[in-house]
């Protein structure tokens, strides 16, 4: 399973993005698609996640209300719309599917960054 993520970019504070996440395989039955990012210094941490359905759905405290994590089943790739962007958010997202539980991919990563 391969992973490409997109979208990330230079953007200023209140402003927003659109990551995209495009999988090489049918999401439809994957378990579970999320968005992680990575400042630099800190430790890798959940965004967000979107679980087989789309039923299910959770966000860090720290974007609620500001992120939208959605799924697209027909074009393979998951979204995650970043709006009032603040500079904290700045960091390399990632995407990543888990397959099954212990068999997760990653991609490779797209850039955010928030200015003041």
């Amino acid at each position: 399973v391969q992973l490409q993520a997109s979208g990330g970019g230079l953007v200023q504070a209140g402003g927003s993005l659109r990551l995209s996440c495009e999988v090489s395989r049918s999401i439809f039955s994957i378990n579970g698609i999320s968005w992680h990012r990575q400042a630099p210094g800190k430790q890798r941490e959940l965004v967000a996640i979107i679980l087989r359905g789309g039923g299910t759905i959770n966000y860090a405290d720290s974007v609620k209300g500001r992120f939208t994590i959605s799924r697209d089943n027909a074009k393979n790739t998951v979204y995650l719309q970043m709006n009032s962007l603040k500079p904290e958010d700045t960091a390399v997202y990632y995407c990543a599917a888990m397959v099954a539980p212990g068999d997760t991919y990653w991609g490779q990563g797209t850039q955010v960054t928030v200015s003041s």
